[in-house]
């Protein structure tokens, strides 16, 4: 019976190449055909800031990502994603991802940012303008911690790592059976965002005692900054200069209700948009006021122009300005009368002033100030800062994640920049003596030096708190605020209770030459799938060939094959 069979098989594989692969290659496929992806972990990623400003393009310019995943280590780094975390993360090893053609860049940010050292906030703190200062090809994405994400991270880590110590064979067997995680977004390429109108926000309160009165504007941007858009809260820059407009707005609202302290000011508020963006919305508000229009409070007698930035720390106040104040004009009242305030109420704080000439050079203006005085208007801009180059202004790391009890002066503060209440209730409270005085007149009709007009009570610390916290509940990039959001709807409605005449006013970029053009898909879902490395597939198409091709000689030569098995496994006969 074997006999026949063999030859049966002989005769029709012989005959039949064709034949063999019919039958056998449909077994041999459903035996090794792999499982299909699985996906390891969705999570969601904040791309980088893509903008340009002037013409000069800024940020990262692609969105795509389909690559396999890498960290920092591995030695080839070439078309990979390559992953990072934030504690160990360098401008350098940043470089040499970009020096390689990665395909990808991801930063995993810890969602307690309170838990970071103070050093490696500053640090990246002080890269984000690095990193933004030209294009890069390499798209760049920004994720949240959490438990999954950081064992995919482990996992590519111990990957990249070993097979630096291992010997050519090790890293091929080491790289055909590990697991690796293949990186997936889901949104497309990105593109210009086209008719984007950037809001800002207008209000006053009309002095009494004739029509020539002089018009102080009280001014701070909303808007936030930071290396990635969905990811800008902006607490400190520029929540706290809002905040502090704001309750000005309510302070002086009241004392201009009544008869016998409606002052001879009128007060002009102006919350601007697209500040972060060389203000964008003070350039267009003081074209709209100062070129396109016969009446306004800006072509009067314009007495100061107060803008308020990064108000919500530390124990020094500094005026900014491009020009010192002359004696005997309101600006240099202002600024006597804040030195008194200063040194009367509140001896803690130092408060100087800062002289810094506007440089038109510049691509970017250094204080909202500058606008102002470009066009001739006496301004300053009060800031904790001394400097407008500090990395605070412009960070993802400006947020308001502090503990409930610190936000009333107890606990431990948050890394990097925040909000302290208390002390922004007292430079509000600074801010909002010293215009008092300048607009009573108060020194020059002998008033005592430490003379309070609003008490501690008035400056209400729990309405500067709710302001900051509901501010910094949500990213206000300008790429991301509309004229629908509720950012514009909320401010609007504030500035409405207390002030009159409450307008909006929009600026749109030029669409033959624009000054600014902001780019889409900022915010996307990524996918990180399990998969085998390439190298898995070539081995495992030699071996299937490898296993075809025995397979193929063994039925060729059946017969053969049959007569060595049998010689080797028939019992020999004894011989007698």
């Amino acid at each position: 019976m074997f006999e026949e069979a063999s030859e049966v098989f002989d005769n029709m594989f012989k005959s039949s190449f064709p034949l063999t692969f019919i039958v056998f290659i449909p077994a041999v496929l459903i035996l090794v055909s792999p499982l299909p992806a699985e996906a390891a972990h969705e999570f969601t990623v904040y791309r980088m800031q893509q903008y340009d400003l002037q013409g000069q393009p800024y940020g990262t310019r692609n969105a795509i990502l389909n690559t396999e995943a890498r960290t920092v280590e591995a030695e080839v780094l070439s078309r990979r994603c390559v992953i990072m975390r934030l504690p160990d993360f360098s401008y350098q090893e940043y470089q040499k991802a970009l020096r390689q053609s990665a395909g990808a860049v991801v930063i995993i940010l810890p969602k307690n940012m309170s838990a970071v050292p103070q050093d490696i906030v500053q640090q990246f703190m002080e890269l984000e303008p690095e990193m933004l200062a030209t294009e890069t090809i390499v798209p760049v994405y920004f994720a949240m911690e959490d438990n999954e994400l950081l064992s995919i991270y482990t996992q590519t880590l111990t990957s990249s790592s070993s097979q630096g110590s291992l010997s050519a064979a090790e890293v091929l067997l080491h790289t055909a059976t590990a697991n690796g995680f293949q990186m997936v977004t889901s949104g497309s390429q990105s593109k210009a965002i086209s008719d984007w109108a950037i809001t800002s926000l207008e209000g006053r309160l009309a002095g009494v005692g004739g029509e020539d009165l002089p018009t102080i504007v009280v001014v701070a941007h909303y808007d936030s900054f930071g290396v990635a858009p969905w990811l800008s809260y902006g607490a400190d820059s520029n929540a706290s200069g809002v905040s502090m407009l704001l309750e000005l707005a309510r302070l002086f609202s009241k004392l201009y209700t009544y008869k016998r302290t409606h002052a001879g000011y009128n007060l002009l508020f102006f919350v601007s948009g697209g500040g972060k963006f060389n203000y964008q919305g003070t350039k267009r508000w003081l074209e709209d006021n100062l070129d396109h229009t016969d009446s306004s409070l800006l072509q009067d007698n314009v007495a100061f122009v107060l803008c308020l930035d990064t108000l919500g720390n530390g124990d020094s106040l500094h005026l900014h300005v491009s020009k010192p104040p002359k004696e005997g004009t309101p600006q240099y009242f202002l600024l006597k009368e804040l030195e008194l305030v200063v040194a009367s109420q509140y001896p803690e704080v130092k408060f100087s002033m800062v002289h810094k000439k506007i440089n038109l050079a510049d691509d970017m203006l250094a204080w909202e100030h500058e606008r102002f005085g470009i066009r001739r208007l006496p301004a300053f801009t009060l800031s904790h800062l001394p400097s407008h180059r500090l990395a605070q202004r412009s960070s993802i790391m400006d947020v308001r994640s502090v503990s409930p009890s610190s936000r009333h002066g107890a606990g431990e503060p948050t890394a990097g920049p925040h909000v302290d209440m208390q002390k922004l209730s007292r430079n509000t409270k600074v801010v909002a003596e010293a215009l008092a005085r300048v607009i009573y007149n108060l020194t020059e009709k002998g008033a005592p030096r430490d003379l309070q007009i609003f008490t501690e009570q008035m400056v209400q610390e729990e309405q500067l708190s709710a302001v900051v916290d509901w501010l910094t509940a949500q990213p206000r990039a300008a790429q991301l605020v509309d004229k629908d959001s509720s950012v514009v709807t909320t401010l609007e409605y504030h500035l409405g209770h207390y002030l009159k005449d409450v307008k909006r006013h929009y600026v749109k970029a030029d669409k033959r030459d624009p000054e600014f053009v902001f780019y889409d898909q900022l915010k996307q879902t990524m996918n990180a799938y399990r998969v085998k490395p390439a190298i898995f597939d070539l081995l495992l198409a030699v071996c299937i060939a490898a296993y075809l091709g025995m397979m193929y000689l063994a039925i060729r030569n059946f017969g053969v094959l049959y007569s060595v098995v049998r010689r080797i496994t028939q019992p020999k006969t004894k011989v007698h």
